[in-house]
């Protein structure tokens, strides 16, 4: 769907009505699937949104040249039915499906795709990180109308894997309302996509809906009509409504959510392990934080036990990297809770005596977070130090992260891998070219970037390995994040909802298109 600005503003409107009235009296007698989330969608274009809220939004909306499903995460066709690989694993050829069309009718051809692409590398924003170093402007070519083909600047291990985020945009629409940012103001509101769903009425804030298109090209899916993505700030709501049958599925819960909706045979509990890393990122660039010693001081006053027995179903993390994960090292030395030297590095610090205030921001409605903040605020205060605690929505976190003057000390974040590979993890999280993005607001070590960028393009395994090791020490003897808890994913699900299949990489970025209700 191409919406207008006018439709854009009408279906604001219309969605404050469809607001006052109950969701579930909205859905009545139609397949119409509700989902309770915390988190907002901010940024509808898919070359420069991030989180999973967006995700969710692009998952549905547009189509990529392959899919990721299930446990392990298996790569399936898209809008490519087919691909090759070359043996230096430099060069790709697709082929395209020859029914796929966008939402305006028009068929989804390899200029359609060459354009998308050229267009991610050249914001250099969203998904784009996936690809640095390895795809540039002038590595995608269409051979035919169908076929796409790449050549690779380097060799890259998780290639496909990270295809499944590159959305493909509707070249003429965005052409027709190019601006002067290559269309980002047109698609921050409005979508130029092939996907299965399009846009409805939008109450930023409130909800958004998604309407199932006719006579669309996808083959299957369920019987779905269409879905409404409801912000509801607190998890203790989110379950109350599944409870209630107010939504189908709630997308944050926590152990005692999980825990209440045991034993109801209207929900149905999902309780996974995924590569989702929670840590609390230090302002290494700007304030008292930019001092090391102080860091580690503080990473060594926190009480992990205490997090982790707030956390219900998790295990405290190793390092930067999830366990379990290509090139963790499990037998690394990391902080635990240790006073005495945490007083030594205080001391090497200077902030000897402490005797200064910091600020944490945290997610607003996601209970854990806010558990959290408040042991730093224990551990800080053992240091006499002073903490201001800031709930904040996820478009403040997006808007707090883009510099050093608006991050606060501290920066409370979940990240969810979208591809299965150590790179996601280290590249988003600890790159500098990350700086001003969520994943890595500030933080920024040259040696550290140089092994990265080493590890992603090298093939030899042993060799990426070792990479990856020194990488994880290095990161650690900076301390630029509080290295916390690796959570299981806790989904609950009305028993109607029907062929939801769990898959470990963005797994709360729900994919509508498989989905029934009964």
């Amino acid at each position: 769907m191409q919406m207008t600005r006018r439709s854009f503003m009408g279906s604001a409107v219309s969605a404050a009505a469809l607001a006052s009235m109950p969701l579930e009296s909205f859905a009545a007698g139609r397949k119409i699937l509700i989902m309770a989330s915390s988190v907002d969608i901010p940024n509808f274009d898919p070359h420069v949104a991030t989180g999973y809220a967006p995700a969710m939004l692009f998952r549905n909306t547009y189509d990529a040249l392959v899919r990721v499903v299930g446990t392990p995460p298996e790569v399936k066709p898209g809008l490519a039915v087919s691909w090759t690989v070359s043996e230096d694993q430099k060069h790709y050829e697709f082929k395209l499906d020859p029914t796929a069309k966008f939402q305006d009718g028009s068929p989804v051809t390899a200029e359609s795709v060459v354009y998308s692409f050229k267009r991610i590398v050249k914001l250099k924003r969203g998904p784009s990180w996936m690809m640095a170093g390895i795809v540039d402007a002038d590595s995608v070519k269409a051979v035919d109308a169908q076929t796409v083909a790449f050549d690779l600047k380097a060799p890259f291990a998780p290639f496909l894997q990270v295809l499944p985020w590159m959305f493909i945009v509707n070249q003429a629409v965005v052409e027709a309302n190019i601006g002067g940012d290559d269309g980002q103001a047109y698609l921050m509101k409005n979508t130029a996509g092939s996907g299965p769903f399009k846009m409805g009425r939008v109450a930023p804030g409130n909800l958004y809906e998604f309407i199932r298109v006719k006579d669309d090209w996808h083959q299957g899916g369920g019987n779905l009509e269409g879905a409404i993505w409801k912000i509801v700030r607190e998890a203790s709501t989110e379950r109350m409504m599944l409870q209630r049958k107010e939504a189908n599925i709630a997308l944050e819960l926590y152990a005692e959510d999980m825990a209440a909706l045991k034993d109801n045979p209207a929900v149905v509990s999902v309780i996974e392990p995924e590569y989702r890393t929670f840590s609390i990122k230090m302002n290494t660039a700007k304030g008292p934080l930019a001092d090391k010693n102080l860091r580690k001081a503080i990473s060594y006053a926190f009480n992990y036990q205490s997090m982790l027995d707030a956390a219900g179903p998790a295990e405290l993390m190793v390092g930067p990297l999830p366990t379990g994960i290509f090139g963790h090292d499990p037998s690394l030395t990391v902080y635990r809770h240790d006073m005495e030297k945490a007083k030594e590095y205080l001391a090497k610090s200077e902030y000897k005596d402490g005797g200064i205030k910091l600020s944490v921001m945290h997610a607003t409605g996601y209970e854990n977070q806010r558990r959290w903040s408040l042991l730093l605020l224990e551990a800080l205060k053992s240091l006499n130090i002073e903490l201001d605690i800031r709930p904040a929505t996820w478009p403040d976190t997006v808007a707090a992260a883009q510099s050093p003057d608006t991050m606060p000390s501290f920066m409370c974040l979940f990240q969810t891998a979208n591809y299965a590979d150590p790179d996601n993890v280290a590249f988003a999280a600890y790159h500098s070219s990350r700086n001003g993005q969520w994943q890595n607001p500030v933080y920024k070590n040259e040696e550290v970037d140089k092994l990265i960028e080493a590890a992603r393009i090298e093939i030899d395994q042993t060799k990426r390995a070792e990479l990856y090791k020194k990488f994880q020490e290095l990161v650690i003897d900076d301390a630029p994040d509080i290295f916390g808890v690796l959570e299981k994913r806790k989904l609950g699900f009305g028993a109607n909802v029907k062929n939801f299949v769990f898959t470990p990489v963005a797994a709360n970025a729900i994919e509508l298109l498989p989905l029934s209700l009964d």
